[in-house]
């Protein structure tokens, strides 16, 4: 169950936060291959960022992940649904480079073959919560990741003012986040998450702790931005709703040990207005989601026991 960032402890938020520091600090590797990353040239056409064959995570006597097949290709934005426990939150540890799957998998980035450790440093991560820290005010916390790098706070600061009014943030700069509603609070959290550049953007239910509204609100305002960057974006969820009004393609993922049970191509226009989540065309693929999603949910249901 996601919580909501207020019912956390002082201790919790203040570890969580610290956590996400060491998240945003690279590691040696990621950092001798940072400058060949910078280099890189673009990406023939049609081939993917990220290329995932045969993926597979063992914990103790657990399979989390069993030949997990995925790509991605710059620019789209890929939801990811399932059962709970089938898996999403080990593959986003995976992609963000803090879990090695088994050996015998196939894992590229940009056309190259690379161990997960790799990626660390070359892929923005949102989790759950939002995790600002609340010491620091809104236009500090969006910072983070550029101080964590090595910008002077000045150039840093100078960077985030440019970028509030986009973000809804505008006049709020120096608020502190038990100022902030929980909305502005995760747009606060993206911005950050947008200010660290960076080729994948990992977001981990950022909407799952608000209220219907609000939520309804948060996607319409992140496809507007996601829209203008244009920066590929993998989405963790459990609204099927969510799912197909983001989406380019929703991944439905099995019950443990998950892979990809269906790869629904989403052929609905952008922009996307809010009436068209009650369209015959979106019905239908909520239709199909459901159907597949139940099943696999029915079968987690039973190895549970129930």
């Amino acid at each position: 169950m996601t919580l909501a960032f207020d019912n956390l402890s002082t201790g919790s938020r203040v570890a969580g936060a610290m956590g996400l520091i060491e998240l945003l600090k690279p590691s040696k590797m990621a950092a001798a291959a940072a400058p060949v990353a910078a280099a890189a040239p673009p990406l023939e056409d049609g081939k993917p960022l990220i290329d995932m064959r045969n993926v597979s995570k063992t914990f103790g006597n657990v399979k989390a992940l069993q030949d997990l097949q995925v790509e991605i290709r710059p620019g789209e934005l890929v939801t990811v649904v399932g059962p709970s426990g089938c898996g999403k939150s080990t593959l986003f540890n995976i992609l963000a480079g803090l879990e090695e799957p088994d050996p015998g998998n196939v894992l590229r980035y940009r056309g190259q073959s690379s161990m997960a450790s790799d990626l660390l440093g070359h892929v923005s991560f949102m989790p759950q919560r939002d995790l600002l820290l609340p010491w620091r005010n809104v236009i500090d916390n969006a910072i983070l990741a550029l101080e964590v790098e090595g910008m002077s706070r000045a150039q840093a600061r100078k960077q985030a003012l440019e970028m509030l009014p986009e973000f809804g943030l505008a006049g709020f700069e120096n608020q502190y986040p038990n100022q902030l509603s929980g909305g502005m609070r995760q747009r606060v959290a993206l911005m950050r998450t947008f200010l660290f550049k960076r080729d994948l953007m990992l977001l981990d239910e950022p909407f799952g702790a608000l209220d219907a509204l609000t939520r309804t609100m948060m996607q319409r305002w992140l496809l507007d931005v996601w829209q203008k960057h244009k920066r590929t974006v993998l989405f963790i969820t459990h609204d099927v709703d969510e799912a197909i009004f983001l989406g380019d393609r929703v991944l439905v993922m099995t019950a443990r040990p998950g892979r990809v049970k269906l790869e629904q191509v989403v052929e609905l226009p952008r922009p996307r207005k809010p009436d068209i989540v009650t369209s015959p065309e979106f019905i239908a693929l909520k239709k199909t989601l459901l159907e597949a999603i139940e099943e696999e949910s029915m079968k987690s249901f039973m190895v549970a026991g129930h």
